[in-house]
């Protein structure tokens, strides 16, 4: 019996943790070709488990698991072999496609910042959305570029620009719950829910504006066969963006907004005919 085995039981684990969680991701991450994907299933886990960690384990000492768990990860690197299936997979990716030691520290210290901060300043704010989101587009932007280091240059602003609008779509998204179930306010200078008004929200809008279209830019120059996927997500962010625009700051307070499921796969049909028919000329 030999580890092939093992490790393709680890990825089955991180594949059915990505489809359990993220219906809008896993959909885009369908039309991946199959190595690439369980490469992304494998990023995903990783980055699941340590916001579980922060976000949900709420009887537990979570400073503690996640000291714990940046121990395995470290471990798991050096070794090239983990028990813990996520970290397993992790490991593979991170050794397959060259992945920077800088992007998983930066993303697990952005997780400790979320167990101390309630609030943010513009330094705090711009270190956070570093390390939780941008690093996670460079992390799959490795998988996508897979060796060739002059289009993974060329392509660093554009990967970090499309993970922090993302990001901050979550934020603008999140408000009521981040609010009431952690008490955290991820827009910068604002320190309570009377400051979150229309002009906070439309601070946050016009930085994912001028993010978005960077990052459009950059998803027409990644590889043809990532183009779909990267596409059809950007899209799904970027209707809830629209949706978001329309409505004010006191009904994000209120209320969760969502794209359904059914939008989500018009999304993704819509993405299919752009990129078949226009290529990278969308």
């Amino acid at each position: 019996m030999t580890m092939d085995l093992y490790l393709k039981t680890c990825y089955e684990v991180s594949r059915l943790m990505t489809n359990r969680y993220s219906t809008s991701f896993s959909l885009g991450i369908k039309v991946f070709p199959k190595e690439a994907q369980d490469a992304i299933y494998g990023i995903y886990g990783f980055v699941r488990v340590a916001d579980e960690i922060v976000d949900t384990f709420q009887s537990c000492d979570k400073k503690i698991l996640l000291e714990q768990f940046k121990k395995d990860v470290n471990g798991a690197i050096r070794a090239g072999v983990s028990t813990n299936p996520v970290l397993e997979v992790f490991q593979d990716v991170v050794k397959k496609y060259k992945i920077d030691g800088e992007y998983i520290d930066a993303f697990l210290a952005s997780m400790e910042m979320d167990l101390t901060l309630k609030f943010h300043d513009k330094n705090s704010y711009d270190r956070y959305v570093y390390g939780s989101a941008e690093v996670i587009g460079l992390m799959c932007l490795k998988v996508f570029c897979a060796g060739n280091e002059p289009l993974f240059k060329e392509l660093v602003v554009p990967a970090r620009k499309l993970g922090s609008a993302f990001q901050k779509v979550n934020f603008l998204r999140d408000i009521k719950n981040d609010l009431e179930a952690r008490g955290r306010i991820y827009l910068p200078g604002i320190r309570n829910k009377e400051d979150i008004n229309e002009a906070a929200k439309k601070r946050m809008e016009a930085e994912v504006e001028e993010e978005f279209k960077v990052a459009l830019d950059g998803i027409r120059k990644i590889p043809r066969s990532y183009v779909l996927a990267v596409y059809s997500v950007y899209l799904y962010y970027n209707a809830l963006f629209r949706k978001i625009k329309n409505l004010d700051a006191a009904f994000l307070l209120s209320k969760r907004v969502r794209i359904c499921d059914f939008h989500k796969l018009l999304l993704l049909i819509r993405a299919y005919f752009i990129v078949t028919f226009f290529g990278s000329r969308f």
